[in-house]
């Protein structure tokens, strides 16, 4: 069974996906990026993204009756690997051992021209 999860909490998609997607007993969340559900806008600077970015995926996981602590696999996508030990400190925060799998990637763009992008894998049965 699949189920698309959604919450005002947290960005509307930028095209036609799903902010969260549950299918059997794993919650697939879509790259998140930092923009403010209130305003609609970008936030400003790589650690305004980065704790914006966390913020609406712990909304989606709310919404769909779960948390970070249930993550088992996160995807970081960077505009520069310079950003890299800042984003890592705030991500870190949000997170209690054991940590996720993850995977930091260095990428040319991404939407809305920002500087982080995250999505995640999340287990829902443990």
């Amino acid at each position: 069974m699949v189920k698309a999860i959604h919450t005002e909490q947290a960005p509307a998609a930028l095209g036609p996906y799903s902010q969260a997607i549950e299918a059997g007993d794993f919650l697939y969340v879509s790259g998140q990026i930092g923009i403010d559900p209130i305003s609609g806008n970008v936030v400003n600077g790589i650690e305004g993204q980065t704790k914006q970015v966390l913020e609406n995926i712990k909304a989606i996981l709310q919404e769909a009756g779960t948390d970070f602590s249930k993550a088992v696999k996160f995807t970081i996508y960077l505009k520069s690997m310079t950003d890299f030990a800042i984003i890592n400190e705030i991500y870190g925060s949000y997170l209690t051992e054991p940590y996720p799998a993850r995977a930091t990637i260095e990428v040319s763009k991404l939407p809305k021209d920002v500087l982080v992008e995250m999505d995640v894998i999340v287990y829902t049965k443990a």
